[in-house]
């Protein structure tokens, strides 16, 4: 047997399968043609252009590969020179500045209220 719930006693009740389905009078939806995509179509026509691939500029893979993999003593995360220091150096400043912040609240957060 299928139940439905009655809209006036707010209590269970028999009902037939096509309501039980079907509640309230809620029907399946038809569907609808999907709309076209906005991006669909390329901007750039292969035609257009000389060459399928077109780079911003040259390849710096190899040399960075080169660079890096240098077995020199410098950490990887320094081995670029003066900006990887400054990053580094304001990273470790915030952290520890952080940290001190921190345990400051937490002290006063800690201590009673005059």
């Amino acid at each position: 047997m299928y139940y439905k719930l009655s809209g006036i006693t707010q209590r269970l009740t028999g009902s037939a399968p096509s309501t039980a389905y079907t509640p309230q009078g809620l029907k399946p939806a038809t569907p609808v043609q999907p709309k076209t995509m906005v991006f669909a179509t390329p901007t750039k026509l292969v035609s257009e252009s000389g060459s399928m691939v077109e780079y911003l500029g040259a390849n710096k893979v190899p040399d960075l590969q080169r660079l890096f993999q240098l077995s020199d003593g410098i950490p990887v995360h320094l081995k670029r020179g003066v900006p990887d220091k400054l990053l580094y150096r304001t990273t470790m400043a915030l952290t520890i500045g952080g940290a001190m912040y921190c345990l400051v609240a937490l002290y006063m957060a800690a201590q009673p209220r005059k």
